[in-house]
């Protein structure tokens, strides 16, 4: 019998149970936020960590935090979750897509470059699959061009980049909580920053704006007897109820403290799939650069077969002998219906953007040539697993579909 992992342990009952005991009390309130960001700080060696409802929350009060407004364009891969372009438009910003690397699949710095302007203000390279992008030369753009990185980190947790911690390197970084992610508190996120300044302005905007709201853990609440004067003005700005319930932050507390044994599990998972699909010659692996750390939120396989069988029949027989029904990549972005229809117009931005007509991206298909032929072959294995012999019941799936269609 494998080791088996909890995925919510006696450990998150306990805190949530602190919680509970304490009656929502607003004097006993942010205990469990303020205990949670300062582990988040301390174990991604950066000075400020500002919890969040969620994962996408945290881009748009990073976007703020950057002075991001109408007519400004953010850089963002197409191949992820719709969250990371979506954020632009909430900040009335205009989406830029770059293409990605055809074998780390993450965004490509040379087409990032091709695609600055004028206008360009941020980036938000995303690690995706629990890979980081090349941040070094993210950065080089950015400082060239007086950028601001954000990360999108919500599928990479504990992954490296040449020795560095992913989350430690852009100017900001945003982290999703979400259920399926490696930590989750149900729905939560966080927002990390070594910048003081940023961190505050993310702080207030996540915070309805409230003026005394700081970066510092615990600094998230505002105490009685500036809240109980008549004369306390409190919106600085107007800002967004974004802040995360301490029951998510209990549980997310529990979660940090487990984290590295939570990442290895998945892992030591991704591991099992990359030995059943060695030597296969049409099932390419998300290549990890030397000096990378993948943190694996799942382990990902191009099919490259020259349309000898359809992504359709291996995930058919997958299933047939065993697996579990494998996920496709999110469709790009730009090619969503929301995009494509172009149905943010009513916002009204990017259309009153004077630069956007003719200047701007059309969001159609050659946009970005690179991922709209990775996309449709990608096949997603989960990691999430909590039970190791079921884990390996389901590799030897896949070592046996891989059998079947001949190596």
């Amino acid at each position: 019998m494998k080791k088996k992992m909890i995925r919510i342990s006696q450990k998150e009952r306990a805190y949530v149970k602190e919680v509970l005991d304490g009656q929502f009390r607003t004097s006993s309130g942010g205990i469990m936020t303020k205990r949670l960001e300062e582990k988040f700080a301390a174990l991604f060696g950066v000075k400020y960590a500002i919890s969040h409802i969620n994962g996408t929350a945290t881009m748009h009060a990073a976007l703020y935090a950057a002075g991001i407004g109408p007519g400004d364009e953010v850089i963002v891969p197409p191949l992820t979750m719709s969250s990371t372009a979506f954020v632009a438009l909430h900040a009335n910003a205009v989406p830029i897509f770059a293409d990605i690397d055809p074998e780390t699949f993450t965004i490509d710095p040379k087409d990032i470059e091709r695609r600055v302007t004028p206008h360009t203000r941020a980036i938000i390279p995303v690690a995706l699959y629990g890979l980081s992008p090349d941040m070094d030369a993210i950065m080089d753009i950015a400082r060239r061009h007086n950028l601001t990185v954000i990360e999108d980190d919500a599928q990479c947790f504990l992954g490296y980049y040449k020795g560095r911690i992913v989350g430690s390197i852009g100017h900001m970084a945003s982290f999703s909580f979400q259920s399926s992610k490696h930590m989750t508190s149900g729905e939560g996120g966080m927002v990390t920053t070594n910048d003081k300044d940023l961190a505050d302005k993310v702080r207030s905007f996540s915070g309805l704006g409230y003026a005394m709201l700081k970066a510092e853990p615990g600094k998230g609440r505002i105490v009685k007897d500036i809240i109980q004067d008549p004369a306390y003005e409190r919106h600085a700005l107007v800002g967004f109820n974004y802040r995360m319930p301490e029951l998510c932050a209990a549980v997310a507390l529990a979660q940090v403290e487990r984290l590295p044994e939570l990442v290895d599990m998945r892992i030591k998972i991704a591991h099992l799939y990359a030995q059943a699909a060695q030597g296969c010659r049409w099932l390419v692996p998300q290549a990890v650069p030397e000096s990378y750390v993948h943190s694996y939120w799942t382990y990902v396989l191009k099919l490259d077969n020259n349309d000898a069988f359809s992504w359709y029949d291996f995930r058919k027989k997958y299933m047939e002998l065993g697996g579990d029904g494998i996920y496709a990549a999110w469709q790009l972005t730009y090619l969503e219906p929301a995009f494509r229809q172009q149905r943010f117009y009513p916002r009204g931005c990017p259309v009153h953007c004077p630069h956007y007509q003719g200047a701007g991206q059309q969001y159609e298909p050659g946009l970005c040539p690179v991922a709209e032929s990775v996309q449709p072959r990608l096949l997603q294995f989960k990691t999430s697993y909590v039970d190791m012999d079921i884990a390996e019941q389901k590799a030897e799936a896949l070592a046996q579909t891989i059998k079947y269609f001949g190596k």
